[in-house]
């Protein structure tokens, strides 16, 4: 189950350290990253992120959501990884806030390879060990190199 995670993930998608104030704040911040790195209209992303989230919170617990929307008109998936500043509230399963979230837009008509993204970055997140270093590495650079490498087991990349 190797979604290269790679593919859909641009450097430049990866935020540290952004503050917002809550659940919408963060949603219109991922709709002006996508919009300045990506083209894409910051509003839809907002609006189909926030669709999505109503009809049930992508809060996975331990400080760790998984937004993510369907696009019409985009070709190929795209994702961005953001670490709040501080964590916002968002209807987890286990209550606890979130500071830690991906990002991840779809092309309306994908839903198998949807499926196995959200599963790849689900068990990405459920790494302790990955978590903690997405949580508190300073480097953009080894950020992109941990979720674009990580393998269930194996050490995160140096």
């Amino acid at each position: 189950m190797s979604t290269n995670l790679s593919r859909i993930l641009p450097v430049e998608n990866i935020v540290l350290d952004l503050e917002a104030s809550g659940k919408q704040d963060v949603f219109e911040q991922a709709g002006l990253i996508f919009e300045n790195n990506g083209g894409l209209s910051g509003a839809i992303v907002t609006a189909s992120l926030l669709e999505r989230e109503s009809m049930g919170s992508t809060g996975l617990g331990y400080g760790v959501a998984v937004p993510h929307g369907r696009i019409d008109g985009l070709k190929t998936p795209g994702a961005a990884f953001v670490r709040l500043s501080s964590p916002v509230a968002f209807d987890a399963p286990d209550g606890k806030p979130v500071n830690l979230l991906f990002f991840l837009l779809i092309p309306q008509n994908v839903t198998q390879q949807h499926l196995e993204i959200l599963s790849e970055i689900a068990a990405m997140f459920s790494d302790s060990q990955c978590r903690h270093a997405l949580a508190t590495e300073t480097d953009q650079e080894r950020i992109y190199r941990i979720i674009t490498t990580w393998k269930p087991g194996a050490p995160l990349p140096e």
